[in-house]
């Protein structure tokens, strides 16, 4: 029997489909989880004052629009407890775990396809002539997964504008935003003060590279909900640890610096790089990570995926995205050395 081939050992092994921050944990957060590490043993303070109020610096908002939960899984399935919408609407291609998330309280699912001619980038003006008031939520991700492109902020205020119109809630997933050139610039953060039919939702997990201490937070300005949410969610739910940690990172000015820096450079050079070949289209990246399609008839994500596991490079295939196939890859951007072996691997099989 013909035996399967192996990856070579000296390639160790890459993820280029987790969209992490290449720099990994922040030395702060190891040092903090070192020197905490018997926080373990007891019980989280269920105030979270320290938490809250680095979360608030880092926000430039008030603690009491700060909602906390265990990882965005956590925040978006609170959300849908707390409304129980019977409509909503998505975008494809967009995040998988939207709709799994929203069906499973019932609620039927409506998409608006982005259109590939268009880059994937949304047309508010005709996603906003698309609303009416059969809808109860909207759920979009800015920047967009596997997309990767952002929406300008008086389009969102726009949208949000026309949901509050229409009585629809509107959950803003920020969960790349600080991938983006300027970010503060495009944040919809600013727009709760106005718009109580809003939430956005920020995550620790891919900018500061720590998706296991599950720790997730959102920003609205709705006392009623947030009320309900207070009763619905377990007083102490994030871990000790996590606490501890995400509150030293958020003030980490060196690694946040570095991480922006990193990404804008590499994200540019792959581009160029990638840019190349006649045989892939490029879907100009706004994140860390970059959507690609696959132009020549004989291959498929597969093979490339295939190809690629031979030298530890573990892209992310895009067949089950809605909108998508087997034809398009998407991978992020990691370090120099890693993003030259990606893409030469990539460019010699296309």
């Amino acid at each position: 029997m013909a035996s399967k081939n192996l990856r070579i050992d000296q390639y160790p092994t890459i993820l280029y489909n987790a969209n992490l921050n290449p720099l990994g944990i922040p030395e702060s957060v190891k040092k903090a989880i070192s020197e905490n590490i018997d926080s373990i043993m007891k019980y989280p303070d269920i105030y979270y004052n320290n938490l809250k109020n680095e979360v608030a610096s880092y926000t430039g908002v008030e603690l009491e629009k700060i909602v906390m939960g265990n990882g965005s899984s956590d925040l978006y399935k609170l959300y849908a407890g707390q409304l129980l919408p019977k409509k909503a609407l998505l975008l494809s291609p967009g995040p998988t775990e939207y709709e799994r998330v929203l069906t499973s309280y019932g609620c039927k699912v409506d998409y608006y396809d982005l259109k590939e001619e268009n880059e994937f980038v949304l047309d508010m003006e005709d996603f906003i002539s698309k609303l009416d008031e059969s809808y109860d939520v909207i759920y979009i991700s800015h920047p967009n997964n596997p997309t990767s492109k952002k929406l300008e902020l008086q389009d969102i205020e726009a949208l949000a504008k026309a949901c509050k119109e229409l009585n629809i809630f509107l959950v803003i997933d920020e969960m790349y935003i600080e991938f983006l050139d300027d970010y503060k610039n495009f944040t919809s953060i600013s727009l709760v003060d106005k718009y109580s039919n809003m939430a956005v939702i920020r995550s620790v997990s891919k900018f500061f590279a720590v998706p296991g201490l599950r720790f997730a937070y959102a920003i609205m300005n709705n006392s009623e909900m947030m009320d309900k949410i207070d009763i619905a969610t377990t007083k102490n739910n994030i871990a000790s640890i996590s606490a501890i940690a995400a509150s030293v990172m958020f003030k980490d000015e060196e690694y946040i610096k570095e991480g922006h820096s990193l990404i804008h450079t590499e994200r540019s050079l792959i581009y160029r790089a990638m840019s190349t070949s006649k045989n892939l289209k490029l879907f100009k990246p706004d994140a860390n990570f970059m959507l690609v399609k696959l132009l020549s008839n004989d291959i498929n994500s597969s093979i490339v995926s295939e190809h690629c596991n031979q030298r530890g490079i573990i892209i992310r295939r895009c067949n089950d995205f809605r909108g998508l196939s087997d034809k398009y890859i998407r991978f992020c951007f990691m370090n120099p050395k890693q993003n030259d072996l990606m893409v030469n691997t990539i460019l010699e099989i296309v």
